[in-house]
């Protein structure tokens, strides 16, 4: 009992930060708020010395001759570009409402509206990288609710706000481990459409290379897709310069050959997103083997 009151103070504790963040900015338009948010973010990657430690880490692990102020300024980047995607997670609906800011391309939107016509599930794969929800909020937006998998917070109150954001741009939202993978298969099959980020480290995949590295990677996304006859489309939400509109990109959907060589592909596809644009890519997730 002692243990959970300690705990619960903790989680209290650590989740003041956010919460005042996003009280101060209460009051101004989504955007602006947004802009705040991730400049606080921003400002912690370049003063919080473990944080930066770890970006330097990694990116030097892929660009071994990157000056140190470009490692700087990326850094920067990639701190406010994640801040303002949390925070436009933490508003979702506010954040879908407006559908302008969404520059909608690719080929692989089309195959997910044939799924959809046909009554079939399709799964959308995509990773950390710019504002991954500005794809559920272009398919919600065109009647085709996509789910989620989400790994659940440990801080009990940030989960309670990031699993309604979440929640706000397309159900259902499935927990990791073996009664989620149950209950993706069962929306899969009834029709249901699921967006699955696939550049976490994942302790029971293959190791594949990403960025041109070995990366633990789960195959299941090619599994499903494979098993259930299923379109598995990249598709990406890149962050445009200005930081509140988005360039949505549906990707032709990924040939259904075997599971190792159609996660490649999909690793692949990150990889070249990542490489595009690197200050909107999540480099703290210790992707690689090693690490």
């Amino acid at each position: 009992m002692v243990s959970g009151f300690v705990t619960s103070v903790w989680h209290r504790v650590q989740y003041i930060p956010l919460w005042s963040a996003l009280s101060a900015t209460r009051l101004r338009g989504l955007d602006h708020r947004a802009r705040i948010f991730g400049d606080m973010v921003g400002c912690a990657m370049r003063w919080f010395p473990p944080a930066r430690r770890r970006f330097d880490r990694e990116v030097l692990r892929i660009f071994p001759d990157m000056p140190r102020a470009r490692r700087a300024a990326l850094r920067r980047e990639m701190g406010r570009n994640m801040g303002r995607t949390l925070f436009e997670i933490l508003n979702s609906a506010e954040f879908q409402a407006r559908q302008e800011r969404f520059h909608v391309s690719g080929p692989g939107l089309a195959a997910l509206q044939a799924a959809r016509a046909a009554g079939t599930g399709a799964i959308v794969v995509s990773g950390h990288f710019g504002q991954w929800d500005a794809v559920r909020a272009v398919l919600k937006a065109r009647g085709m609710e996509t789910g989620a998998v989400s790994r659940p917070q440990r801080n009990r109150f940030y989960q309670r706000g990031f699993l309604a954001g979440v929640e706000a741009g397309g159900r259902p939202v499935i927990s990791t481990g073996r009664a989620g993978t149950m209950e993706l298969v069962r929306h899969l099959r009834r029709g249901g459409f699921m967006a699955i980020l696939l550049d976490e480290k994942y302790a029971e995949g293959v190791a594949l290379p990403f960025l041109g590295q070995p990366a633990l990677t789960s195959t299941s996304a090619a599994t499903l897709a494979l098993k259930y006859d299923l379109p598995l489309v990249p598709a990406y939400g890149t962050r445009r310069a200005d930081g509140a509109e988005f360039d949505v990109a549906f990707e032709a959907p990924i040939p259904h050959t075997d599971a190792l060589t159609m996660t490649t592909a999909i690793n692949d596809s990150l990889s070249a997103r990542v490489r595009a644009h690197p200050g909107q890519w999540y480099w703290l997730l210790r992707r690689w083997m090693g690490t």
